[in-house]
């Protein structure tokens, strides 16, 4: 089958004769692909981290609709349209054991150690898979799992109805982040980049007010706005070393932060955004990925039901839908900044050459 195989640093490569996934398990399942996202992990790891495994066909988010399922699963069934739960737990460490899936010590997704989704077809066991309703389509359902990624932090934090929240950085998880702020009852949310495009995009998808940093500091403006106090809730979602510091002096006094994005990279606090966390008694929350107990979590089913009430809005935010012929192209331009791209997906289903989307046709929700 076709898929997208990473070899290396840099090295991935579109082949055509990877082995289509089998029955193995009685609770298996097998998905043939119709949509599926690039993330943001994935990046980092083809830039400069490498595969886990040499060869390992590549991708995590993703829907698409059963072909086959194993003998002993009951309740999904060739045909029903699904996304799913990329993520392995070992369900016998302390954390498993207790109920903290997304702290198991050897968590781990498809696309890993196990063969993902940048391809035809791949598999999952049927414990992980996720029905969709039938207005929610596959190249919304490929981002159920980044959008369960966000609802796993919101749910980690003590957000109550009528809060302000910032959200740090507004690409594709900040911009999930913008909604879930609305859902979880925030009055006023305020969307904070470099990019006034995907400060666009943001306010299509609810930001009361944009911030672009480059005009000024980001906590200066945030402290104009709320006439000295700060926000209930900051968020991290930018991933990058020098934001995951400025967040500090964004909320108020004993307010919150939760750290979405992952930097990859060292990160120097300077002593006045360090002293907010000691001055103003922060709460400071880290989340990682997307389960909780029971398995996969009340992330995913809450999820597919805000998309499927439209409050949970992906449109916007794909910029280029192409093919996995594509894919070796599309990664060098997504690192090397040749695109502008928010949220890049692969259809497996698609022909070689592509009309791809452009960012000002997403502003437009076209």
């Amino acid at each position: 089958m076709k898929a997208l195989n990473l070899y290396g640093v840099q090295d991935i490569r579109f082949e055509e004769d990877t082995p289509v996934p089998v029955i193995e398990n009685d609770n298996d399942v097998i998905i043939k692909v119709k949509s599926v996202g690039i993330c943001g992990s994935d990046t980092s790891r083809y830039k400069k981290l490498g595969p886990y495994v040499e060869g390992m066909t590549f991708g995590h988010e993703f829907a698409g609709e059963v072909t086959e399922v194993g003998p002993a699963v009951k309740g999904i069934k060739a045909g029903d349209r699904v996304a799913g739960c990329p993520a392995f737990i070992c369900g016998e460490c302390e954390n498993c054991l207790s109920g903290e899936p997304a702290r198991c010590e050897n968590l781990s997704v498809i696309g890993a150690r196990h063969p993902g989704a940048y391809a035809e077809y791949t598999k999952l066991p049927a414990t992980h898979i996720v029905p969709l309703p039938d207005n929610v389509d596959y190249d919304t359902a490929a981002l159920v799992e980044p959008s369960a990624v966000v609802a796993h932090g919101f749910y980690r934090t003590k957000i109550q109805p009528g809060a302000e929240v910032a959200i740090m950085g507004v690409g594709s998880i900040g911009l999930l982040a913008v909604q879930w702020a609305k859902i979880f009852g925030a009055k006023k949310v305020y969307a904070i980049d470099i990019d006034d495009k995907k400060l666009q995009i943001a306010k299509k998808l609810g930001a009361d007010v944009a911030v672009n940093s480059l005009e000024k500091p980001a906590h200066e403006q945030i402290m104009e706005y709320t006439n000295g106090r700060g926000v209930d809730l900051a968020v991290e979602s930018a991933g990058s070393p020098i934001t995951s510091a400025q967040v500090f002096a964004l909320p108020k006094k004993g307010g919150e932060v939760v750290f979405m994005g992952i930097p990859y990279a060292d990160i120097n606090i300077e002593r006045f955004y360090f002293e907010k966390i000691v001055r103003n008694e922060l709460t400071i929350y880290g989340s990682w990925n997307a389960i909780s107990a029971p398995f996969p979590g009340k992330e995913w089913s809450s999820t597919v039901h805000y998309m499927s009430t439209g409050q949970i809005n992906v449109k916007p935010m794909i910029s280029h839908k192409l093919s996995l012929q594509e894919g070796p192209g599309a990664f060098q331009k997504v690192i090397n900044r040749e695109i502008d791209s928010v949220k890049v997906i692969f259809n497996p289903e698609k022909m070689e050459v592509s009309s791809e989307l452009n960012i000002e046709e997403a502003i437009a929700g076209k």
